[in-house]
């Protein structure tokens, strides 16, 4: 029972059901009904789970597995599992003793806020009575639940159709079903999660049980449709067996890599953006411009890809593209340097794929791209928050104390892990590639200020050939942070124009490899050096403190086979190489983690254990970059 594989269902909208491909519920976010209350945010779990049991002629059986503390696991449901399918959706086949088996299969449909499940019998005879026990709360996504007065079992009921209001401030729970309903409230008691527990975090919940159902499978398949709200007036078989056939249609359609990609899609007022990853991120400004890239303009989603940059365009402020926008409601934050350069590098990506595919794009929509891009260019140069500028050098400085704002931005109340204040030299690349985009396309009175630029990148190359992480670090002229980082990857692969080519590239692609690559991506951190962290694990600190010290980044893949095809001229060979090489260990980690998709990060030191978000956007687009870059099928 020793599963870590989740299985992941989400509904365009920020909610999603996901859960353990067997035994019990690991995590707080593991749910059968978690809803968006203000797309993409505002996420409450409505139904956590549900208890599950088939009684035939010979006894009663379980389907259903939990984990309560301190540590028992009750019942034991995952024994009776005899396969695991995916496709089209979760579906699990139980073999039970007396011969019967079961097929339970869990669907949401897309922008409907449904979780559909089902169960039937596909061999046996005799008497199959299915009992099934819902288990609420209703509370904020990452919060945990307990036992309390306020929590209302009363249920409104409509033959089968049952709808419980548990708290006044969020939505209704409807259960629409063709079994019958049975009032009975209980509460169950401590169950326990235990990844959170392993996160260093409280993890331990009680849940509401307001009553069963029952259904007899002998006379056919049970059928339970969970949605936020109180409509309660559709026959539920019917309503089940129209969204299967719809979604089998969709899916069947897809490949896995083109599903997975869909499932970051969501809607926010104003426009189309894309989830960071899934449990517990949302929209985040730079995670959507660089996973856009492969989830969208590789797989020819211009429109979608468009839709989100146009979405994005009217957020710039000082020059900046929000790094967030939290959760509930509040402004969002504008803290990070690189966000607003991804963006011209995305805007740059996708009207190239319009050019190349013979797309125009409308006028109207080009000029308001082209606006957003300008002010991102108008702001820097100019100077905008945290101290960020075009320098004499044209390089791009950034930083004040107590800021984290390139991606290794991890934070523990005042302490900045990795401050990189100076002149970081991934923002120096996205910086210059921006120019060069900007020259080209909007305006030459950019390509003074990208020459001078590209001049300087020579100030970064190192004694042994490798680039600096940061140069005039905390602001002080010829100060350098000489760590060996992946973030000098981006000055030869992964953005349109690369700051170096030659033996001074081939120079950098061979340290990186050497001291920072592993079967799913680059380290973060040389682990020669002192500060390095090989685990990305224990409490909230100890993870943060690793989280750019040495684990491993799955994203970085991209820029780094870029990279190293570039170095070696992009030929046939090359590409059969890295074939061979890079894709058999992230091609295998689709089936480890989060199933079908690729984690957010993993250990630095072997064998690499998956950890962070299982389902994290740009780790999913770079392997699909890199499908196309190594000219297979993107999905």
């Amino acid at each position: 029972m020793d599963d870590a594989r989740e299985w992941l269902e989400a509904d365009g909208l920020g909610g999603f059901a996901s859960g353990p491909v067997a035994g019990p519920r690991r995590r707080r976010y593991h749910a059968l009904l978690l809803t968006a209350t203000t797309p993409p945010t505002g996420r409450v779990v409505l139904v956590n789970g549900i208890e599950a049991e088939v009684a035939t002629a010979g006894g009663t059986v379980a389907l259903s597995t939990q984990h309560y503390a301190p540590d028992v696991i009750h019942p034991d449901g995952w024994r009776h599992i005899a396969d695991v399918s995916l496709r089209p959706w979760p579906r699990w086949t139980y073999r039970l003793p007396d011969g019967s088996t079961i097929l339970h299969e869990v669907l949401v449909e897309p922008e409907s806020c449904e979780t559909l499940l089902r169960w039937q019998r596909l061999a046996g005879s005799g008497p199959c009575i299915l009992t099934l026990r819902p288990l609420l709360s209703g509370r904020d996504y990452h919060a945990l639940h307990h036992e309390n007065p306020a929590f209302a079992f009363a249920a409104t009921v409509q033959g089968g159709n049952v709808c419980w209001r548990p708290y006044p401030d969020l939505p209704a729970v409807a259960a629409l079903t063709n079994g019958a309903y049975a009032h009975e409230p209980e509460w169950y008691r401590n169950f326990l999660y235990t990844a959170e527990r392993d996160r260093g975090l409280d993890a331990v919940e009680d849940l509401g049980s307001p009553g069963r159902f029952t259904f007899d499978l002998a006379a056919g398949p049970a059928a339970m449709v969970l949605r936020s709200g109180d409509g309660l007036g559709v026959r539920a078989a019917a309503h089940a067996e129209h969204l299967l056939a719809g979604e089998r249609a969709r899916r069947e359609a897809l490949s896995p890599l083109a599903l997975a990609a869909g499932a970051y899609l969501v809607d926010r007022p104003g426009g189309r953006t894309l989830v960071a990853g899934f449990p517990w991120f949302t929209d985040w400004g730079r995670d959507t411009f660089i996973a856009l890239r492969g989830l969208l303009v590789a797989t020819g989603a211009l429109a979608q890809a468009r839709a989100i940059l146009l979405a994005w365009a009217g957020a710039v402020s000082e020059g900046m593209m929000p790094n967030r926008f939290p959760d509930r409601g509040e402004a969002p934050d504008y803290n990070a340097v690189d966000a607003s350069l991804w963006y011209v590098v995305a805007v740059h990506d996708v009207l190239a794929a319009h050019a190349a595919a013979d797309r125009p794009v409308r006028a109207s929509e080009a000029a308001r791209l082209a606006e957003a891009c300008t002010a991102i260019l108008d702001g820097y140069a100019a100077g905008t928050r945290y101290g960020i500028a075009a320098d004499a050098d044209g390089l791009l400085r950034a930083g004040v104390p107590g800021m984290q704002l390139t991606w290794m931005d991890a934070k523990v109340g005042d302490w900045v892990v990795t401050p990189r204040i100076g002149k970081p030299v991934e923002v120096q690349a996205l910086w210059i590639n921006a120019l060069r985009i900007g020259a080209a396309r909007w305006s030459p009175h950019w390509r003074e200020l990208e020459q001078r630029a590209s001049a300087s990148v020579a100030r970064f190359v190192s004694p042994s050939g490798a680039l600096y992480d940061v140069i005039d670090a905390d602001h002080v002229p010829g100060a350098v942070d000489a760590r060996l980082r992946p973030n000098q990857i981006l000055a030869v692969g992964g953005l349109p124009s690369p700051l170096l080519t030659g033996a001074p590239a081939r120079a950098v692609v061979d340290a990186v490899e050497t001291r920072l690559l592993t079967p799913l991506g680059l380290r973060s951190l040389d682990p020669a050096d002192a500060d390095y962290r090989g685990a990305y694990a224990g409490g909230p600190r100890e993870r943060d403190g690793a989280y750019h010290q040495g684990t491993v980044w799955p994203w970085l893949i991209g820029p780094f086979v870029d990279a190293w095809l570039s170095v070696r001229g992009r030929s046939p060979e090359a590409k059969a190489e890295a074939r061979a090489r890079f894709l058999p260990p992230l091609d295998a980690h689709l089936e480890q983690a989060g199933l079908g998709h690729v984690s957010e990060v993993a250990d630095g030191d072997a064998p690499h254990r998956p950890g962070g978000c299982p389902f994290q956007a740009w780790s999913l687009g770079e392997l699909i970059r890199v499908r196309r870059m190594l000219d297979l099928d993107p999905v």
